[in-house]
């Protein structure tokens, strides 16, 4: 039995995967949103920003199910029994990484609304993805407590992978 099944049987599942939250699901998630985003709007002819809303959205449900079944099928080979408590906290574990993609989404949907052009909507939800992975980073090391000096090279680490694909956004320009 691994610990996931002891906190559940116990009575403490939900606290107990709270508790282990490492947010990495919502870092990746960020990172995730930040490449759809370039990988969908070509410099000189941007996704509409509702089509982009839709599939950063899209993207973190299918990559969460990715997530929860990869993570299923590694807990079966460990023996653990599968249940539908050990799919809904596997589920919840994972449930970061489809989260994040709801603030990119809702900036470019916000940008729609506002009548701004499909390249601002753009421009926004890859902001707001890389302040989501960034922000994230820097909340998981505050809450395990880590040196201020590791939140500090959490936060960095993560603006240059941000800034890395801001940099293939504008050089490749597909």
């Amino acid at each position: 039995m691994d610990g996931r099944q002891a906190d559940v049987g116990a009575g403490t599942g939900e606290r107990a995967d709270e508790a282990r939250a490492d947010y990495a699901g919502a870092v990746y998630g960020s990172l995730l949103a930040a490449s759809v985003v370039v990988g969908a709007s070509p410099r000189h002819d941007p996704s509409p920003a509702g089509a982009l809303a839709g599939l950063l959205l899209a993207t973190g449900c299918v990559f969460w199910l990715a997530h929860l079944y990869a993570s299923l099928a590694g807990d079966r080979q460990r023996n653990v029994r599968l249940s539908w408590m050990e799919v809904r906290s596997v589920g919840r574990r994972e449930w970061p990484l489809a989260q994040a993609a709801v603030p990119p989404a809702a900036a470019a949907a916000c940008c729609l609304v506002l009548g701004l052009s499909d390249a601002a909507a753009s421009w926004t939800a890859l902001l707001v993805a890389l302040g989501g992975q960034v922000g994230w980073a820097v909340v998981a090391g505050t809450r395990s407590d880590a040196a201020a000096y590791l939140i500090v090279t959490s936060a960095v680490v993560n603006l240059l992978l941000g800034l890395l694909i801001v940099a293939l956004k504008v050089a490749l320009g597909h």
